[in-house]
């Protein structure tokens, strides 16, 4: 199986540059604010749970729902290892990847990391149908699930370098703002 190092262009292991990390709850925006900023810095963008959806051959819930969710992280802290000897990228992580252990610390410093905080309802909104999709959400109330998820990591979210509302902000607001931040 090939690793992330192994598939994936030279280019990206650029040690010399911090990660940039953005952290926040499902529907926050990370993936598609990674790429965004991405595209900007002109940095390779990684999301976790893409990464070890490709490796595993299999969906995110099919992973939880088949080895469940200790084994994931476990994946999660094996691809944040392989990170640690590379530099330069912006990270989407999933919205449990800052309580996975010491995962941050392996990062962490010289990465940035960047808060996306949204109100559970504006996460939910975004989510919309694919919230159903989410293992950790597939309870009868998905809304107080994400509060509940909320209410476990914000204190672990809120020691980022940056906090950014994502629900107050337009998307290229919070676009500029990461990559103003990233260029500091």
């Amino acid at each position: 199986m090939p690793t992330f190092r192994t598939s994936q262009p030279v280019s990206a292991a650029d040690v010399t540059r911090p990660h940039l990390i953005l952290v926040g709850l499902p529907g926050a925006g990370k993936t598609t604010v990674a790429r965004a900023v991405g595209e900007k810095l002109a940095r390779q963008v990684l999301d976790f749970d893409a990464e070890i959806s490709r490796r595993e051959h299999v969906s995110i819930a099919e992973l939880f729902g088949s080895h469940g969710e200790a084994h994931f992280r476990k994946l999660e802290r094996a691809l944040t290892e392989e990170l640690r000897l590379m530099g330069g990228m912006v990270l989407s992580p999933g919205s449990g990847w800052i309580s996975n252990g010491d995962c941050l610390a392996l990062l962490r410093p010289p990465a940035k990391l960047v808060y996306l905080k949204v109100l559970p309802s504006v996460a939910m909104a975004r989510m919309g149908a694919a919230a159903a999709e989410r293992p950790l959400l597939q309870r009868p109330d998905p809304l107080g699930e994400v509060r509940k998820l909320l209410e476990a990591r914000e204190q672990l979210y809120l020691h980022s370098d940056h906090t950014v509302s994502t629900d107050k902000m337009t998307f290229q607001q919070v676009v500029d703002d990461i990559v103003a931040l990233a260029r500091a």
